[in-house]
């Protein structure tokens, strides 16, 4: 399955037995899992042994630097940068680029792997009180977060580049523009 399909969709395409397009189901993400993935794919980006300030990162990703702070530090104490301080400092990746997957950057943000909502009824979901949708809900928050840890790092690094080179095609699925702000350093 292309990347494309993968992450950029804005929405995921459903298909009945005979194979025509029922509906689509948006798939968003909150802005810390947002912040993390432009924080992050700014950290591939600049690879080259030295430290990336958060100001640099939040100018070039066009993410608030208070709440950059915030995605930062959970990031760090994920394990997935390192973080120097003083005039030299700044942040690292701990691992390469194509060692990270997009699951390992936003599930201890958006929770994919396990719901802790139910569906149906709002409140905390119990095994002992499982709701109609339990079982369905949860094959496809597995179906998407495996999707998820399919894409490295390393692609959206490589897909970034491509675009900012003008070489991207874009999966035909994806039908609006998205207007990417920030000033690419």
């Amino acid at each position: 399955m292309p990347i494309n399909s993968l992450f950029f969709a804005p929405r995921v395409r459903m298909f009945d037995e005979n194979g025509n397009q029922r509906a689509y189901v948006a798939v968003t993400l909150g802005k810390h899992g947002d912040y993390a993935v432009r924080a992050m794919l700014d950290l591939a980006r600049h690879r080259n042994g030295v430290p990336r300030k958060a100001r640099e990162i939040a100018a070039s990703m066009d993410i608030p630097p208070g709440f950059l702070r915030q995605v930062l530090a959970g990031l760090v104490a994920q394990g997935l940068l390192d973080s120097t301080a003083g005039p030299r400092g700044g942040y690292l990746l701990t691992r390469p680029p194509e060692e990270i997957t997009l699951l390992d950057i936003i599930e201890p943000r958006e929770h994919y792997r396990s719901p802790d909502r139910c569906v149906l009824r709002g409140g905390p979901c119990e095994w002992s009180e499982a709701c109609p949708m339990h079982e369905a809900w949860s094959l496809a928050q597995s179906a998407f977060a495996e999707s998820l840890d399919a894409v490295s790092l390393a692609d959206l690094a490589e897909i970034d580049c491509h675009i900012e080179q003008g070489t991207h095609t874009a999966d035909p699925r994806h039908r609006r523009p998205t207007g990417r702000r920030g000033i690419r350093t």
